[in-house]
């Protein structure tokens, strides 16, 4: 069978977060396989206890040695999150480029990992071997520094994966996207696949420019009679750098909040990112500075309970207090599945008097993804044969192979997670060809979705948990209890309607009603009880709390 190469995602293909893909060369059963991307997605209320969701990696497992490096794009959460989970089941070479690999290096020690992971430092314009492939990575414009696409080649044709990117000549805290490398790959005569972002394929136009939230910020910031507060994604670097600039033109001094934000930050400076612009001041100046010298950067901008700003909102921050006149602006889009935690926040700094602004109000924040006009541009000059869109839900998907087939791009390849994507020689897309799902992290532990047993905890959430012990002699008589106890079930001082009562004088019916040989067998006693606990609380409270019933002969 002739070589072949094929684009395989593990995630964000169908979702939007925990993205990862592989790019494979060679006869099918007998391929190399290079690694993009790592990343996370978060856990809704639907998932309680658990810390964040990672791509099943059973397929990586399977072709071992086959693994020929990982590739950064970006150090976002859902591109870098799951590197130092992941890296030890793998352990690959890893190209990243050098704010991706302080990032890594300051998240393991932030978070107490015994390890971090070496890594080959890349830049753009240099390309650099990986296997049979060379890859070259391409500074592409977005909300983070060294954001980069990559131009994969193989001995079997060459792919352009984007990574996440937007147009914006204005862009701050990084190099904007590198149109010039763009144009020549699309002259080069090379049959291209374009592997592309689709997260704003459903809009029209061409997303704002970072320079004109600068511009919002620094107008807002100098009217203000008060102290203002500014909540960010902490890995925007260049909001980081807008907010300060404008704080610096009123006449303010930036105090910064959150782990975050103090540990990008001091990577920026660290990088010469921040270069003209003053040192944050520690969490501690904002009592004593003047309220309209002062400008606050914090995290907090997803609704994160333990984050500075839901603090704040809740006044238990140890240094930090809003008083009425105070303004805040959330300079931020809610993910998807934060929106009521966000709002839950918006809520409690208005009821405090707080000004609020958000992204609805005026022009604090810009998405940092391609609109359909930035995509058309983009097809314009790469030429690609094939399109693959990735990196977003069904709708995006679909909604950006419409448009590359109305825009004349010859091979539309819709794929979703586990599918095969043959690029060359013959495009094509073959279904649930690669073993792919989700993995938990759950504390210090990986888990599979069942090992979680998040079922269970979703129940214990909904209707409480009722436990009870008793002892029985050998002739089934009861020596001893029953011992109760209740959790999360309403106490209620009505003697009708009390639950303990309830299940106390289910108990004893059982007891009272079940022969003492029957009662002997610790098993069917036990599952009798429980039976006839749950269904007498059910009809009092109309819900089934998980019931767990002890028996101990002695």
């Amino acid at each position: 069978m002739s070589d072949q190469m094929v684009f395989a995602p593990l995630g964000g293909v169908g979702e939007i977060g925990m993205n990862m893909g592989l790019y494979g060369f060679g006869p099918e059963g007998n391929r190399k396989w290079l690694i993009v991307d790592c990343g996370v997605t978060f856990a809704g209320p639907n998932l309680p206890g658990i810390d964040l969701i990672l791509p099943d990696i059973r397929f990586l497992e399977e072709i071992g040695g086959d693994v020929v490096g990982m590739v950064l794009t970006h150090a976002h959460e859902d591109h870098y999150g799951a590197v130092l989970d992941i890296w030890p089941d793998i352990e690959c070479e890893l190209f990243a480029s050098s704010f991706a690999k302080a990032m890594i290096d300051a998240k393991a020690s932030s978070n107490g990992y015994p390890y971090t992971v070496p890594a080959t430092i890349v830049e753009a314009g240099k390309p650099f071997k990986a296997g049979p492939f060379t890859v070259e990575l391409v500074s592409m414009a977005h909300s983070i520094p060294e954001s980069f696409g990559l131009i994969i080649e193989s001995p079997a044709g060459t792919a352009f994966h984007t990574g996440d990117w937007k147009l914006d000549p204005d862009l701050i805290g990084g190099a904007p996207t590198d149109i010039a490398r763009l144009r020549e790959l699309g002259k080069s005569g090379k049959s291209l696949a374009l592997v592309c972002d689709s997260t704003n394929a459903t809009r029209d136009g061409e997303s704002p420019s970072e320079a004109a939230v600068a511009a919002t910020l620094e107008r807002i910031i100098a009217g203000a009679e008060n102290r203002v507060a500014v909540t960010i994604f902490a890995s925007n670097v260049g909001r980081m750098v807008s907010i300060a600039r404008a704080a610096q033109k009123a006449g303010r001094q930036v105090v910064a909040a959150g782990r975050a934000v103090h540990r990008i930050g001091g990577i920026a400076r660290d990088l010469g990112l921040l270069e003209g612009i003053d040192d944050f001041l520690d969490q501690d100046a904002f009592g004593y500075l003047p309220r309209d010298k002062t400008v606050l950067i914090c995290t907090g901008s997803q609704g994160e309970a333990r984050a500075a700003m839901a603090r704040i909102a809740r006044g238990e921050h140890p240094d930090i207090s809003l008083a009425k006149g105070d303004m805040v602006i959330f300079s931020s889009r809610a993910i998807p599945g934060n929106e009521r935690e966000v709002i839950d926040i918006h809520n409690m700094l208005v009821d405090q008097g707080v000004e609020l602004i958000t992204d609805r109000d005026a022009l604090v924040h810009v998405s940092g993804h391609p609109r359909r006009d930035e995509l058309r541009q983009l097809y314009d000059w790469l030429k690609p044969e094939t399109l693959v869109p990735v990196h977003g839900e069904p709708t995006h998907l679909h909604a950006h192979a419409k448009l590359g087939r109305d825009a004349g791009i010859k091979n539309i390849l819709e794929a979703r997670n586990g599918d095969m994507v043959t690029l060359f020689p013959t495009p094509g897309v073959s279904k649930a060809e690669v073993p792919t799902g989700r993995v938990y992290l759950d504390g210090n532990l990986i888990c599979d979705p069942e090992e979680t047993r998040v079922g269970e905890r979703r129940k214990l959430s909904f209707a409480g948990h009722i436990t009870a012990s008793l002892c029985i002699n050998g002739k089934g008589q009861v020596v001893s209890g029953p011992d109760l106890r209740m959790l999360g079930v309403p106490e209620l001082d009505d003697d009708e309607d009390n639950l303990t009562e309830v299940a106390v004088d289910a108990i004893s019916g059982v007891i009272k009603s079940m022969p003492p040989k029957h009662r002997g067998d610790p098993a069917r006693f036990a599952e009798a009880l429980r039976r006839a606990v749950r269904g007498e609380i059910n009809a009092v409270w109309g819900k089934k709390p998980v019931v767990d019933i002890f028996v101990h002969k002695v």
